[in-house]
């Protein structure tokens, strides 16, 4: 018997143990009326969602009092609705789209068919605009239960992309063969257990993989996305490996290299960023009357917009994933997903991420900074190689952070000046301190013989409503700011 089908096998016994029909499992002998079938399906996969379990299951074949295997003459594969084939109907009729998979296999010399339906996770699904849920044994309207109908959208609020299943029904071998497992330990600085069922208890400890009904393993999403040794190999999630992308000169016109990720998040980060500082080119800057030759951005701010890039990403937007962009005069990370922080307040704000548990593990893996503190190390960064101050936008429903290279303060125009002075008093208030004239003096490099000219820059800051005075009848040389945003 090949693993697939022992796998059926295996999981249709199991679901006949139930003592009695539950609201994620269904079965029947030959009702193969289409409406039916399709209500069935939005009831099985919101009461799956409810129940906590990533499928729900219609069985035909198997008798629903008893549960013994009778055997059914029902065949998917030829059935139509006029000329439409019965999985395209279906499909055509629920919302939101959800995968179905039918199978058809003996048991016991008995033909049986299982409908494997995925647990919704956005919002209740509806067949032909009608929602619909289990109650004990019966298909019932949702909305004729709305305390049924909170408790869904309550799972929706708190059911992560990363708890999902990435793939079912593994031997412990074949876990082990997918994930790179060892760097996990070595993150952790843990030593590797013996045998293989210690390893596979660590794992579970921190739902990387997770038991199936057939008692082998699920690897979740969390542990694909983190230690997949190819995430080609996990079809869902194959499009949010990370893309790194060289251009020549200053516009997308001309490709010079491209990298599509195929490790893990964690496992290929430090790999990752070796990749991209060695793309980024190096520049010579005069720093403490000093020339040196640097790359064109600070490493520290690198690794940790890419840490961000890969933690805040919205998984459910589809066919797009995390992306770094190189420029001979910038570099652009973008991650899909509108960010839950305006974007002027990324420096105060302790930051919120769809995705807690895969940003839990890799701040314990200290690929990120401590909660809050990877934008102000960024900000920091910058201003200590004296460069232009980054953007951080929201652009179409994605987050891109710009960071430029070096070019002096009499290049810079009135925006760049204006980003600076505004992120430089964010950097000084979360620091419990004050922007000064000399402070950002220091930030642009400018001597003091020339402060009336940073004055300047502070008076038109304020006229433009980035920052604010401390004290407004303060004298000139005492004059302290703050953020606009900031209250005493």
């Amino acid at each position: 018997m090949n693993p697939d089908k022992k796998y059926l096998v295996d999981l249709i016994k199991e679901l006949c143990t139930l003592p009695f029909e539950t609201e994620w499992v269904e079965f029947k002998h030959n009702n193969v009326d289409p409406n039916e079938i399709g209500e069935r399906i939005s009831a099985l996969s919101n009461s799956a969602a409810i129940q906590g379990r990533d499928s729900a299951y219609l069985v035909w074949g198997v008798e629903d009092t008893s549960h013994q295997i009778i055997g059914t003459s029902f065949v998917p594969s030829s059935s139509k609705v006029g000329n439409e084939e019965l999985q395209n109907w279906l499909l055509r009729l629920l919302s939101p789209k959800i995968e179905l998979t039918f199978h058809t296999f003996d048991v016991d010399d008995k033909s049986v068919v299982l409908l494997e339906i995925q647990a919704t996770s956005t919002s209740p699904v509806s067949f032909k605009r009608q929602e619909f849920i289990r109650v004990g044994t019966y298909t019932k309207k949702l909305g004729e239960f709305p305390e049924k109908e909170r408790v869904l959208w309550r799972v929706f609020d708190h059911a992560p992309f990363e708890r999902g299943v990435a793939v079912k029904n593994l031997s412990d071998k074949e876990v082990l063969s997918r994930l790179d497992y060892t760097v996990y330990f070595d993150l952790l600085d843990l030593p590797l257990p013996d045998g293989r069922s210690a390893i596979l208890e660590a794992l579970e400890s921190d739902t990387l993989i997770s038991r199936c009904e057939t008692g082998n393993w699920n690897i979740t999403r969390l542990g694909a996305l983190l230690f997949a040794k190819q995430l080609e190999g996990f079809p869902d999630l194959k499009r949010k490996a990370i893309r790194v992308i060289q251009y020549k000169g200053h516009d997308r016109i001309e490709t010079f290299k491209e990298q599509v990720g195929g490790k893990g998040y964690a496992s290929g980060f430090e790999e990752l960023v070796r990749y991209i500082m060695a793309l980024i080119p190096s520049n010579e800057v005069i720093r403490q009357s000093l020339r040196e030759t640097v790359p064109m951005f600070p490493e520290i701010a690198v690794r940790e917009l890419v840490a961000n890039a890969l933690i805040h990403q919205d998984f459910t937007v589809t066919g797009a994933g995390p992306m770094v962009e190189i420029f001979e005069n910038r570099v652009e990370i973008t991650n899909p997903g509108e960010p839950l922080v305006d974007t002027n307040r990324f420096l105060d704000f302790p930051p919120k991420s769809r995705n807690e548990a895969l940003a839990s593990l890799m701040r314990r893996f200290r690929i990120c900074e401590e909660r809050g503190s990877g934008i102000d190390k960024v900000v920091f960064q910058i201003e200590y190689f004296q460069q232009p101050a980054p953007i951080f936008e929201c652009l179409g429903g994605s987050t891109r952070v710009t960071l430029f290279a070096h070019r002096p303060l009499n290049r810079m125009d009135k925006n760049d000046r204006l980003r600076a002075c505004y992120l430089h008093a964010c950097l000084k208030w979360v620091s419990k301190e004050y922007m000064t004239n000399a402070s950002l003096r220091q930030r642009f490099g400018i001597d003091e013989k020339n402060k009336a000219r940073v004055s300047r820059y502070l008076s038109e800051a304020v006229a433009e409503g980035a920052i604010k005075p401390f004290e407004k009848d303060a004298p000139p040389k005492s004059m302290k700011y703050m953020p606009f945003w900031a209250r005493i």
